[in-house]
Order: C-alpha cells, then sequence, then structure tokens
C-alpha cells in the first residue's frame, strides 16, 4: 500500500479535512479552493497531516512519556507546570521520520520558488484537529512563529508547534471541555509571510463580539505584524461597518473609526538576531493616523461577508496588509464561537445604581457586571497567588493566564482591545473584562474592594468599592403582535445594540445632543470660529479631539454622523426619527468653547432653544454641520430609514424658516425619500395643528414638555413635582385633540415622552385616543408592549 503524503498543499485541502489537518488549516484551504475567484486573497502555503504528528509521536516512544507525566499530574504528584515542561522538553527533543522531514523539506522549496526566493520567509501556525468546533474556540492555545526563514529554522518550529500541544493552558482547557489529550492531533500550517511588518494586520468579525449583533463587521487594526493584536500588547484603531449596504459600490457603510494608541509594533529582526522578531515602539506620526483607509476598511469588510456567506456562520477572521504591494490578505478564518451559540429568546439587562467613584475606564467586554477584590498579578508565574472570586489585574493575558482567568469574578487589563487574548477568552467565560485601561495596574491595589461594570455601552467602569447592582430578565419569546407601533428611545450609540433583538418599530427619538455632548464635547460655533476661543486649556483640548482634520468643522459632521449610524443601525430597515439638537443655552455653554457663543437666560426651559436657534445667525452655522451630517448618514453611508424632527418649533412662520434652511443643505422634504416631523410640545402645535401639518409629515408628542407647558409647571422644580403630572386630564384633552387634528389633515402621531415608560399602563390612554406610535425606553418595551396589545 502506498504510504499516505503527510504534507498536503494548501489548494488541496477542503473544510471537511478537519480531521486531517486541523481546523486553521483546512478553512485555508476552503478559501484558496472556494473564494479565490471571488477577491479573498490566502498567502500559499502547506500543512502537515496528523498522521505526520501521531508518527512524529510513535518514533519517539512520547506517548508513554505523555500518558505517565499526565497520570503524575493527576495524581498531585507533579504540578501542571512541571507536566507541561517536561512533555514539551521531550517533544522538541525529539527526531523526525525521515520520509516526514524529506516532504517537509521538499514542500518548503517548492514555496520559496513559488515565491521567487531561494529561502522564503514563512508564518508556521499550529492547528489542532479538535479546535474551532462550535463551542470550543482553543483560542490562541498553540504557538505561531513568524518570519521563520531556511529549511532547518522550520523544521525546528514545527517541532515546537508539536510541543505546543501541551502548554499548560492547552492542556488545562482539553481537561475543562473534556477532550483526551492523546485523541487531539496537531497539524502544522506553513504559509508565505505577508509583509505586513511594514504594512498592518489584525483581526475582524462578522458579528458583534459583545451583543451578536449580525448586520456588523468590526476590525482592528496595528502597524506591524498581527502578533500584538491578539497578545493585547496595544490598543488597536477599531472600525463597525455595516453588512447590508456593501453591496452597494455607491455608499461608505463605516457606521465607527475608533484611533487606537497603537503603542508598538512587531517587526522582523535584524540578521544574526536570536528572535526572528521584535517589537519596537510606534511613531507619533503613527500613532497619530489610522492603520486603513476608509476603501480598505471597506475591501476588508466585503471580504469577511464573502466568507461569512460562503462557510453559513459568523466568523473570526485575521488579516494583514502587505506594506510592499499594498494588498490585503485573509490569513486565517475560523467560526465565531461565543455570539453565535448565545440564545435569542432573552434578554439578561444588568444595571448599576449608586457607586462609588470611577478608578480607571477602558473598553467593555460583555454586558455584565461583578464586584470583588483586587488581585494584582504581574507575571503569570505568579497566578498561584490568585484567589478564587477575586477581580484580576494585570497589564495583559496571553493563553498562559487561562487557569487562572476562569476563576475570575472580572478581569482588568491596562492593554488590547476587543480582539485582545483577553477580551476572546471573557467572552467565552462569561466573565466580564474592561480592557485597555493605560494605568489600571498603577492606580488598583490588592484587596482594594472594586465594582466592574460592562453594562454602561462600550465604555467599561471599574468604581471604587461596592456598587448597587440589579439584574433583570427580558422574555422576548411571545410578545403579541400590535397594530400600534411601539419603537425605541435611544440616545446612547455605544449601548444601541445591545437592543438589537427587541422587536421594535424603530427608534420613535434619538436624541442628537447625547451624541454632540458625549461624543463630539464641542460647541459647533467654536469649531467654525476657533479664534473666538480663549480659554487655553479648552483649546488645547479642541486642538487634540479634531487631530487629523484639516477643517476643524469636518470633526463634527464626521463623528456626528458616524454617532447617529449605529443607531440608525439597530433600527433599518424600521424608520429612526432623529431629534436635531434640543440643548438649552447652559447646556450648550458648557461645551468645550461654548461660553462666549451662548447668553445667560434666567429661564432656559423655556429660552432660545429648539427651532428659534436653527434660523438665527448665532447658530444658524451650527444647524448647517448637522444638516450636513444627516445628509452623509443617510446618502453617504445609507440609512435612508432616518427622519428628522424638529423640536421646540412655537409657530409655523418659525417652522418655514427652519425649512428653508434644511433645504439650502440638501434636506428637502419628500427627496430620497425624506420625511420630516415637529415635536408637539408646545401648546401652540395644539392648536395650530393643520398648520403644522401642513409642513410636516408627522408629530412627536414630547409629554414631559408638553405638562410643562399646559400646566404652568416648572418640571425641575421639586416644590411643584407633586402637580406634575402626564396623566392629568388637560394633557390627556391636548393628546388627544391633536391626534384628532392630525389625523384630519393626513398626519401621523405618535409620543415619545417619558409617560409610558414610566406608567406602561398609560399606553392605554394612547391606544384609545388613536395614537399610531409609541416610543419607549428599552427597559420598559415588554410591558408596554403587552399594555397595548391588551388596550388593543
Amino acid at each position: 500500500m502506498a504510504r499516505e503524503a503527510e504534507v498536503i498543499a494548501f489548494e488541496k485541502l477542503r473544510r471537511a479535512d478537519v480531521a486531517i489537518v486541523g481546523g486553521k488549516n483546512s478553512s485555508l484551504g476552503e478559501m484558496v479552493q472556494s473564494l479565490g475567484d471571488m477577491g479573498i486573497r490566502v498567502p500559499p502555503g502547506f500543512a502537515t497531516t496528523a498522521n505526520a504528528f501521531r508518527r512524529f509521536i510513535e518514533e519517539n516512544d512520547l506517548a508513554t512519556v505523555i500518558r505517565d507525566t499526565l497520570a503524575a499530574y493527576a495524581d498531585g504528584r507533579m504540578t501542571l507546570h512541571k507536566a507541561g515542561e517536561t512533555i514539551r522538553a521531550a517533544i522538541v527533543a525529539g527526531h523526525w521520520p525521515e520520509e516526514t522531514e524529506a516532504e517537509i523539506r521538499e514542500a518548503y522549496r517548492a514555496l520559496s520558488k513559488r515565491a521567487g526566493s531561494d529561502d522564503v520567509s514563512v508564518a508556521v501556525r499550529s492547528s489542532a484537529t479538535a479546535e474551532d468546533l462550535p463551542d470550543a474556540s482553543f483560542a490562541g492555545q498553540q504557538e505561531t512563529f513568524l518570519n521563520v526563514v531556511g529549511e532547518d529554522a522550520l523544521l525546528v518550529a514545527c517541532r515546537k508547534c508539536f510541543a505546543s500541544l501541551f502548554t499548560d493552558r492547552a492542556i488545562s482547557y482539553r481537561e475543562a471541555k473534556g477532550f483526551d489529550h492523546l485523541q487531539v492531533a496537531l497539524s502544522v500550517g506553513v504559509q508565505q509571510m505577508v509583509r505586513s511588518d511594514i504594512g498592518g494586520s489584525g483581526v475582524m468579525f462578522s458579528i458583534d463580539t459583545e451583543t451578536g449583533f449580525d448586520k456588523v463587521v468590526l476590525i482592528d487594526a496595528v502597524w506591524g505584524l498581527g502578533e500584538n493584536i491578539v497578545q493585547g500588547i496595544v490598543t488597536p484603531d477599531a472600525y463597525q461597518v455595516y453588512k447590508p449596504f456593501l453591496d452597494d459600490p455607491a455608499l461608505s457603510p463605516i457606521i465607527e473609526k475608533k484611533r487606537g494608541a497603537k503603542e508598538k509594533k512587531m517587526i522582523y529582526a535584524g540578521a544574526g538576531e536570536e528572535n526572528p522578531v521584535r517589537n519596537v515602539p510606534t511613531s507619533k506620526a503613527e500613532r497619530a493616523r489610522f492603520v486603513l483607509t476608509d476603501d480598505e476598511v471597506i475591501a476588508l469588510a466585503r471580504m469577511a461577508a464573502t466568507i461569512e456567506t460562503h462557510y453559513g456562520v459568523p466568523m473570526d477572521m485575521e488579516w494583514a496588509k502587505d506594506g510592499v504591494t499594498g494588498e490585503l490578505f485573509i490569513v486565517q478564518a475560523r467560526p465565531e464561537t461565543v455570539q453565535s451559540q448565545a440564545g435569542a429568546l432573552s434578554l439578561h439587562r444588568f444595571s448599576v445604581g449608586a457607586h462609588g467613584d470611577t478608578v480607571v475606564s477602558g473598553l467593555a467586554v460583555g454586558d455584565k457586571v461583578a464586584t470583588g477584590r483586587v488581585c494584582l498579578i504581574d507575571s503569570p508565574e505568579d497566578i498561584d497567588n490568585f484567589v478564587d472570586g477575586a477581580v484580576l489585574v494585570t497589564a495583559n493575558t496571553d493563553p498562559d493566564w487561562v487557569p487562572v482567568m476562569k476563576r475570575a469574578s472580572a478581569i482588568v487589563t491596562d492593554h488590547g482591545g476587543r480582539t485582545s487574548h483577553a477580551a476572546i477568552v471573557s467572552r467565552e467565560l462569561g466573565v466580564p473584562a474592561v480592557v485597555g485601561c493605560e494605568n489600571a495596574t498603577y492606580l488598583l491595589h490588592d484587596e482594594q474592594e472594586v465594582t466592574v461594570s460592562c453594562a454602561e455601552g462600550d465604555v467599561g467602569f471599574v468604581y471604587d468599592g461596592t456598587a448597587e447592582v440589579t439584574v433583570e430578565d427580558l422574555d422576548l419569546s411571545d410578545l403579541p403582535e400590535t397594530k400600534t407601533k411601539v419603537m425605541l428611545n435611544l440616545a446612547n450609540p455605544a449601548t444601541a445594540a445591545r437592543w438589537w433583538r427587541l422587536p421594535a418599530d424603530g427608534i420613535g427619538l434619538a436624541r442628537m445632543e447625547f451624541v454632540v455632548a458625549n461624543t463630539i464635547r464641542v460647541h459647533p460655533e467654536a469649531l467654525i470660529h476657533f479664534d473666538k476661543v480663549e480659554d487655553e486649556d479648552e483649546r488645547a483640548e479642541i486642538e487634540a479631539l479634531t487631530e487629523g482634520y484639516d477643517d476643524k468643522t469636518d470633526y463634527f459632521v464626521d463623528r456626528l454622523a458616524l454617532g447617529l449610524a449605529r443607531l440608525a443601525a439597530v433600527a433599518y430597515p424600521n424608520p429612526m426619527i432623529l431629534r436635531m439638537s434640543d440643548f438649552k443655552t447652559n447646556e450648550y455653554a458648557d461645551l468645550l468653547g461654548g461660553a462666549p457663543f451662548e447668553p445667560v437666560e434666567a429661564n432656559p426651559m423655556i429660552g432660545w432653544r429648539g427651532a428659534s436657534r436653527y434660523y438665527d445667525p448665532a447658530y444658524r452655522d451650527g444647524f448647517r454641520l448637522e444638516c450636513r451630517a444627516v445628509r452623509r448618514l443617510r446618502e453617504e453611508i445609507g440609512f435612508d430609514n432616518v427622519m428628522v424632527m424638529i423640536p421646540f418649533c412655537r409657530t409655523p412662520e418659525e417652522a418655514d424658516r427652519v425649512i428653508a434652511v434644511m433645504e439650502e443643505e440638501g434636506l428637502v422634504r419628500g427627496k430620497n425619500g425624506l420625511q420630516t416631523y415637529v415635536m408637539c410640545e408646545v401648546p401652540s402645535n395644539v392648536v395650530l395643528a393643520e398648520d403644522f401639518a401642513a409642513r410636516f409629515d408627522g408629530f412627536s408628542i414630547g409629554s414631559n414638555d408638553l405638562t410643562q407647558l399646559t400646566l404652568g409647571i416648572d418640571r425641575d422644580s421639586d416644590k411643584l413635582a407633586p402637580l406634575f403630572d402626564e396623566r392629568h386630564p388637560a394633557v390627556e384633552w391636548m393628546i388627544r385633540t391633536v391626534i384628532e387634528k392630525a389625523h384630519g389633515a393626513g398626519a401621523k402621531v405618535g409620543l415619545c415622552g417619558q409617560a409610558p415608560s414610566n406608567y406602561p399602563e398609560f399606553a392605554r390612554v394612547l391606544v384609545d385616543a388613536g395614537i399610531d406610535s409609541i416610543s419607549v425606553v428599552p427597559d420598559s418595551f415588554v410591558h408596554v408592549k403587552r399594555h397595548v396589545a391588551d388596550a388593543e
């Protein structure tokens, strides 16, 4: 019988060959064979087979060493560290079977010839036959060796890959997952290096790794080779792209861009250095700019969507950009193993009440909250000092940390992004983590009682002391259908995707001012007239925020459009009603550089706010920036589901002036399907409802302000609080009247105030009055939906 080949080129492998060459290598072969014609570039290479591994083990009689050593560990006669060290040393010291070695050498020579080189530089990666299963990721457990040059160096790297099947973390993980140590074999993938050492590299997912939102691609990017991003040593650039728009070449559906610190990069080492790669600090210029252009981000996202469609499941991929040719390559692809396995019929909502001071903050991983005492660990050599249930605080983690990570109540790191090792493993373990804090190991100390919160959006917080924490389960399995649309009030782009599974009919109120205050932070007039900002500290902060923008107003338009896009993405294709900025003058003055542009008013609540600002020469140019952001959101990014709503519009004549400015900026009612709404929060909106209906497609009742002005009560007054009631008969009369008048004029009416959220039974009154839609905060959605169904 002819001897089976122990080395196979990627071109001859398919996805079904996991048992032969493991998950990574079978996936590479699948992409080379099936996706090359669809624009997916994969660097060429070959894989050793599982039989090559088994033959190596047999030839060196290593099964006995492995079995006896693991038995000693199981009986307590040997530590995990000593057991792993013993097995690895035996494997590295082994010799190659003659035929296996010859095949590896021959395949390497062929790859070098194909690359036009005597000795091509290759990446040598481990690919275990049990990895990348639906419920087990084996993330980063086996070793990878980069910039390996020459046949002899390759053979050494392959032995080290074999040995890495028995690292401490791999032994521990297999035991936790119930895998037999001797039944798992290892294939080695040998792949031509992409010159990302002088380009860039990173990781991407075809699903939101925190919320499971399946309509986005997440991309992280760093300068140089990709090992730093996986190990969490650096904080990468981060991008989000909306998948449904990728087929339209006229759109640029990037909905998030964050520039990371990118503190260092991994490059090829010089000739004669012991390690073939090394880390060097990045330059100030590299830290200040993005690794990828927008076109490259879109190109990668299209690759991710193509790969996901082919595999039929959400995918976790690694990519590299060649610094010589500028080409983008996919160097690994595997199924995502956390969110794709999560249930969809219930939501668990953690919320934080009273809490101590914020000690540090970073990127939130997961959506849970945990409390515990800090256990500060500097090195994996010290993990024996870890106390079960403590909050693990360290600079960054790698696979050596897994045995202690699963014993932690929460994890906090100085470095890393959402695709770092700490983030990936924390997700799989279900342990909340805050990564990339920069100075957690400096500010936190051993045995300090803290609360780690990942329940407040993209940003995770570490609070001093034990906070008040509540957990609520929302059951979505049997929600009734309703004729009345039940929509959401959303303002924070960072938390919006948490609610994508709610069967809402869209977003009934998206508050622009939240994005301005929390993301942009600068008064628009301060960007237009920067020379009028005299405070030196504010000038410095504005300069830092707008770094990279030649025109400071572009910063406002860009960041506002991106922030709003993350909201619109959750609603699409259902409508999102976007209220233009509705700050009061005192709130505008609190923005960076805002004070010189705002008057001091005795009662800002009924002062220069809403529509009255938009046509006034003192703010009109700021409103124009808002309009440009909305136009970009609708026409360039693609969210034509966004409607525009004008707040606090006192008279029809005022509406005409605002509409004129909007039209000058290309926001024309009816053009490209644009609908416009007006807030109904001033009694004149009810009295003159027919006149307003002639100018707008609909009304959205703001029950807070309408109650305030109907009853003549300052809603912020403690003295008058007992009298403030949105259910008062006078307010109800206003609501019923505007619905009747608006419907008579062919306009729609919704309500986006607090009343239904605070009093779900109030939904019955609205349904009886014939309301078209009710918009509530996400926490109240399930209760209000049921009340609406009962009322109908």
